[in-house]
């Protein structure tokens, strides 16, 4: 049995692969600061942000951990390491070490056919239920939906509004077919409201540029062709901002593996949703036709997503929901 105990620290490991060296031995380090210079300052992305809140969370419950402690694992090789980082960190680990997995899994169990046998994985954690059901078709009950919290100290509700909608774009699949079918239609609508807007896309701001950008906007339209759990969606939630969801539904268009290699359905953009957050369209005519209901209801304050998300998405019961799941797959 994988030893774990409500006292004992968690062993997480997390890396997101950005400054291993490449070429050189230590050329991770003027890599770095090139980058720096040439970017600006590093973005924290989904999965670096999954990992900081799931810190955070556990701070604030006053559960122990430990961070990248390879030296404490090789010496205590009973004890469970979980590999929050992307999948190359399992090569680190020996094959007999209990390891729970996840979130930031491989992006389809096609990726890795022998992972249970390379290693001794005791649970693969994804972000939602719909991605748990696909990845159960290769993997099974080993799969486990959990999401991370929101710090919603920090993503909070403000009285002063000037922006009336900011267009949220993380369209990603096909790009050029769902800009000119899905986003530019919608930009031209609202053209015509007399709104003011604003416009962001994901991986291309830094995250307090996104919260200031909140702090001025009364509502907001998600464009994403699916989502695992959606974080920039839920901190504008969790700001009190009723959102206004592209939920195209179907199949998962990964292009990489639909439809030669995967073909799943249903998925959604909104994975964590009630009718608290806002409404949903399906395409461009679809917005047109319920945007002025979404505006009205917003405007008369019809919706509440921060309560949403405060009675479900705090940083203290999410990591809370981790721990619980750590000490279950480990006593199997």
């Amino acid at each position: 049995m994988a030893a774990l105990s409500s006292t004992r620290p968690l062993n997480l490991f997390y890396h997101d692969g950005s400054d291993s060296d490449r070429w050189l031995p230590f050329d991770r380090y003027p890599r770095a600061v090139i980058r720096r210079l040439v970017r600006g300052p590093r973005r924290i992305l989904g999965l670096e942000r999954v990992f900081l809140n799931l810190m955070a969370g556990l701070d604030k419950i006053g559960a122990p951990y430990r961070v990248n402690d390879y030296r404490h694992l090789r010496s205590h090789p009973d004890e469970v390491a979980c590999v929050l980082g992307k999948p190359h960190l399992l090569d680190r680990f020996g094959p007999t070490t209990p390891i729970i997995f996840g979130p930031a899994v491989h992006n389809h169990p096609v990726d890795a056919p022998d992972l249970f046998t390379e290693h001794n994985i005791l649970g693969v954690v994804v972000a939602c239920e719909w991605q748990r059901q696909m990845f159960a078709v290769n993997w099974g009950d080993k799969v486990h939906a959990w999401p991370v919290g929101i710090d919603t100290d920090r993503w909070v509700p403000t009285p002063d509004k000037d922006i009336d909608v900011l267009v949220y774009e993380k369209i990603r699949c096909h790009p050029e077919r769902d800009r000119a079918q899905v986003r530019d239609p919608i930009l031209e609508s609202l053209g015509k409201t007399g709104l003011k807007v604003a416009r962001i896309a994901y991986g291309h701001y830094q995250e307090k540029d996104f919260e200031a950008l909140l702090r001025r906007t009364r509502t907001m339209i998600f464009l994403c062709e699916h989502e695992t759990q959606g974080i920039a969606l839920q901190q504008a939630l969790s700001c009190g901002i009723p959102v206004f969801a592209w939920d195209l539904g179907g199949v998962w268009q990964d292009t990489d593996y639909y439809p030669h290699r995967v073909v799943f359905s249903p998925v959604t953009s909104a994975p964590y949703w009630d009718d608290r957050c806002g409404m949903k369209f399906q395409d461009a005519a679809g917005f047109d036709a319920g945007f002025d209901a979404f505006w009205s209801a917003a405007s008369s304050g019809r919706f509440d997503p921060r309560a949403f998300i405060v009675e479900n998405f705090t940083l203290a019961a999410r990591s809370k929901a981790f721990v619980e799941l750590v000490e279950m797959l480990s006593r199997r």
